[in-house]
């Protein structure tokens, strides 16, 4: 059923989308970022689809010269690895396709009937998983020769050299102009996971001081279970950064700046992020009319807010060493790390003053605050380049028969 509301919904959406274009513009022109990358991809793309056409249509005046600026246009990829991978795969794709239609035609004298023998062969040809998305060019290339009746060994050679011809140029324009690199895009991705862990930190450091309530809590809880998905985005940042260095005659010459860390660092803030959103949900199930943990008193979570800082500020100070720009303020991460030790032995303490329902509450939180430091720990250590220092605070209990 029809509401009123929807031409205003449209109008907002319609608003909505120019103003983030109008964001996405600006940025290309202001300054480096995945905007201004996609801008020169672009750019790079038209260059070489009317390169190709120059060599193709205008100079060698070619039978079907789009054949050269259609493949150009397509092999500007966002990696020369993956410029040269989709190129090989045209290739085979198009000449199969020319090829089998031709074959076609000649058994069949029919453009109708080559077409029935020809395409269900090129749509199974086009699924097979090594071609990817290119697999659809085996079925157009050979309507474009059904249609256009080029069937003789002639019209097959052009258009398999009119094919090479925008392949070259294309993988020559992507791997030697500007050659896409995503280090810096995986930087960008990297550091949003400490800064937006840092916030969510924070806020609830303040929103705690004077009590809070359940729908506070939920929204902890919310914004704790996104973080995991920044993780997603960095393990994708990794495999483009990967790629990128594939075949890439730039990767020597740019300035790189420094390292990913290592694998570890991601590991440790997986579990950093499964922690907090266990943390957040233990505090919204211990308030409220509904609670089903008995909530610690004021007293007992006195030290909480501190403790949510200095977290927050370890955090912050990794952010800025991973090139993140924030906090303001240089962080002195040790002092950070051991402030945050100092407010959870406190917090520690209290819990073998509680009754038995408080203190399954108590020490469940205790807990989780116990391991997200020890990850905090992890996390620094997992980063074997830049301004980091060695893990202190609580030391990990030695096994038996270990000495420290």
């Amino acid at each position: 059923m029809s509401t009123p509301f929807a031409p205003t919904r449209i109008w907002h959406r319609i608003r909505w989308e120019a103003t983030a274009t109008g964001r996405s513009v600006r940025a290309a022109f202001t300054g480096a970022g995945p905007e201004r990358d996609l801008a020169v991809q672009a750019l790079k793309a038209a260059a070489a689809a009317v390169l190709a056409w120059a060599v193709a249509g205008w100079w060698w005046s070619a039978p079907l010269a789009l054949m050269a600026p259609w493949t150009a246009i397509v092999l500007v990829q966002n990696t020369v690895y993956r410029s040269l991978r989709t190129g090989l795969q045209q290739v085979v794709l198009i000449a199969a396709g020319t090829v089998l239609a031709a074959l076609a035609f000649a058994l069949t004298g029919s453009t109708m009937a080559s077409m029935a023998l020809v395409l269900p062969v090129t749509m199974l040809l086009g699924n097979y998983s090594r071609f990817g998305d290119q697999g659809v060019y085996a079925s157009t290339t050979a309507l474009f020769v059904l249609v256009y009746g080029s069937f003789s060994g002639y019209d097959i050679a052009h258009r398999l050299l009119e094919t090479l011809v925008g392949a070259v140029i294309g993988i020559g324009v992507n791997a030697f102009v500007l050659p896409p690199e995503h280090l810096r895009h995986a930087h960008d991705t990297l550091y949003r996971l400490p800064r937006d862990t840092a916030a969510v930190l924070r806020d609830m450091a303040e929103e705690m001081k004077d009590g809070y309530d359940r729908a506070e809590a939920q929204e902890w809880h919310t914004r704790a279970q996104r973080l995991p998905r920044l993780l997603d985005d960095i393990r994708n940042a990794r495999l483009w950064k990967r790629e990128s260095d594939r075949f890439n005659p730039a990767r020597r010459m740019r300035r790189r700046g420094p390292e990913l860390p290592s694998s570890d660092w991601d590991a440790a803030w997986e579990r950093i992020t499964d922690h907090l959103s266990a943390l957040t949900g233990l505090l919204a199930e211990a308030v409220g009319d509904e609670a089903r943990l008995r909530p610690p008193s004021g007293e007992a979570l006195a030290d909480l807010p501190e403790l949510m800082r200095a977290m927050a500020e370890v955090c912050e100070g990794d952010c800025a060493a991973l090139g993140g720009g924030c906090p303001a303020q240089p962080v002195d991460r040790d002092e950070a790390m051991a402030r945050a030790w100092d407010a959870h032995r406190r917090l520690k303490a209290w819990v073998a003053h509680q009754d038995e329902e408080t203190a399954v509450s108590l020490g469940a939180l205790v807990s989780e605050l116990q391991q997200t430091l020890y990850d905090l720990g992890d996390a620094m250590v997992g980063h074997r380049h830049g301004p980091w220092a060695p893990r202190i605070g609580n030391p990990r209990p030695q096994k038996p028969g270990r000495t420290a």
